[in-house]
């Protein structure tokens, strides 16, 4: 999609069992509009429903991750109280319908508000040593509803994320890294080559296996420890009887890498 569209978009590539899904906005810093938020919802739903796609990366076109909301345009929907994913979608920010398939964002240059929800939604973060990053809701009379309120302390601890929200501070890609919210730090340029080459290594997993193991942590955090751990022995008992877990016990015979297919 070309960024003469006003509204920007998303774009959408397949590499082998990877999505790419790219925010398009660069002449307005990635600002998010309505139907860019509209698009990168059906980007996700697409990931999470089709069986060939294993891992999902998100990153941005031009210099900048996104700036967030183009806060003019959100303004109705946030006076009806709309979150706007659409029915049946996946959620980008993972308060409804959640993506079960990893998610590796790469992000750069600006990356405030909506920005930061968005790569803390999914798993692994690779931050180009130029990043800013800023939750600065509450100078704009509003806080965070994409999640920073919830997964900043998740991820942060308390003190940390109430540091950085509370204070709408402007930071980099160093703190960012000391605090836990990305996991590694890469020079600027190169962030989205390292995040494709970890969902190439997350796809050399059997895909049920890695989906089951997010499912579980995502479990222990939403349902509590016990609750996790009363589904391990179920969970364990269905991938055992697939093809997967088969190929894996002769690959490790065989001391070769497992050729999966995800079933």
């Amino acid at each position: 999609m070309s960024d003469n569209n006003l509204e920007g978009g998303i774009t959408v590539e397949t590499k082998d069992r990877i999505l790419l899904m790219g925010i398009n906005r660069p002449s307005k810093m990635n600002g998010f509009t309505p139907e860019m938020m509209d698009e990168l919802a059906d980007a996700y739903t697409k990931l999470e429903d089709d069986p060939e796609l294993w891992c999902g990366v998100l990153f941005a076109h031009g210099d900048h991750f996104t700036a967030g909301l183009d806060l003019p345009k959100f303004q109705e929907r946030m006076q009806k109280g709309e979150r706007g994913r659409g029915k049946g979608k996946v959620d980008p920010t993972s308060l409804g319908r959640r993506c079960t398939k990893p998610i590796v964002s790469a992000v750069k240059g600006v990356t405030y508000t909506l920005g930061i929800e968005l790569m803390l939604a999914g798993d692994i973060v690779v931050a180009a040593d130029n990043c800013r990053f800023s939750q600065l809701e509450p100078l704009r009379g509003i806080h965070a509803t994409g999640g920073a309120t919830i997964r900043f302390v998740q991820r942060c601890g308390w003190g940390n994320a109430m540091y950085h929200l509370l204070t709408s501070d402007v930071f980099d890609s160093e703190e960012a890294y000391r605090v836990g919210l990305v996991q590694e730090v890469v020079p600027f340029g190169s962030e989205l080559e390292r995040a494709i080459e970890l969902a190439e290594i997350i796809c050399e997993g059997a895909p049920l296996a890695v989906q089951a193991t997010k499912r579980s942590s995502m479990r222990y955090v939403v349902d509590g420890e016990q609750t996790a751990i009363d589904a391990m022995g179920a969970d364990q008992t269905a991938l055992a009887g697939t093809e997967d877990a088969q190929e894996g016990v002769d690959s490790f015979k065989e001391r070769r890498k497992g050729n999966f297919k995800g079933r």
